[in-house]
């Protein structure tokens, strides 16, 4: 869907008032200050975000309700992939991550082994990574810097089916683990599409077993930086 410009503006306000994580509660007027329009305008373009099915609008006996729908969340996050091509196309940008390693679902072995995501970690990432994943549970200041991954391109590993279901997508971002032993060593973080671990877990696959290799047991510190 083709999005006019007062549209993605109008939506942008709503996720600046916090439209994305939860539900708020707003009223046409507190609307038309925030785009800076006519109340008119402002109940028009609600309704027209709703009917586009780029926001949920509920309204109750305490007011109107709105919160941005996925596919709202993903055209913003479509617009802000081209201003990181505009702005930060020339330059790679860092974040420094650190956690605790702790032992995750067992999921990571199966998943990196289907031939689907298989070929395209060796294609796009340049290794075969080893069965399985190196879970971290990130401390506080990493939860933050981990949420900005999230409107970050990436490299898009994309889904696929097999006769039995349908596997999802995510992406990858190259990282470099900061420890004496890992030198040399190609690693990445993955964020999938769907995951069943909370926001404060990092996942990294590598083309060696990352627990062997740098000795590593559940509640070892570990610094990695990740590049965008």
């Amino acid at each position: 869907m083709k999005m006019s410009g007062d549209m993605m503006f109008s939506l942008r306000k709503l996720a600046l008032l916090g439209a994305v994580e939860q539900p708020v509660r707003l009223s046409s007027v507190h609307f038309a200050g925030a785009i800076k329009s006519s109340v008119q305008t402002a109940a028009r373009r609600l309704q027209e975000l709703d009917r586009e099915g780029l926001v949920h609008r509920r309204i109750t006996a305490d007011g109107q309700w709105i919160m941005l729908t996925r596919s709202g969340i993903e055209h913003l996050k479509e617009e802000c992939y081209e201003y990181q091509e505009i702005f930060f196309s020339t330059q790679n940008v860092e974040f420094e991550f650190v956690g605790c390693v702790i032992t995750g679902l067992g999921e990571g072995e199966y998943y990196t082994t289907l031939e689907g995501y298989k070929r395209q970690f060796e294609g796009k990432l340049g290794f075969t990574p080893f069965p399985g994943t190196l879970n971290l549970r990130l401390d506080s200041q990493s939860i933050a810097a981990r949420e900005i991954l999230d409107v970050w391109k990436g490299i898009g590993i994309e889904g696929f089916e097999s006769e039995q279901r349908t596997f999802g997508g995510g992406k990858c971002f190259p990282c470099k683990i900061i420890n004496d032993r890992a030198e040399g060593i190609k690693s990445a973080v993955i964020i999938p599409d769907r995951t069943h671990y909370p926001e404060d877990v990092l996942e990294i696959i590598s083309q060696v077993y990352l627990r062997c290799e740098l000795q590593l047991k559940d509640g070892d510190e570990i610094r990695t930086r990740v590049m965008t």
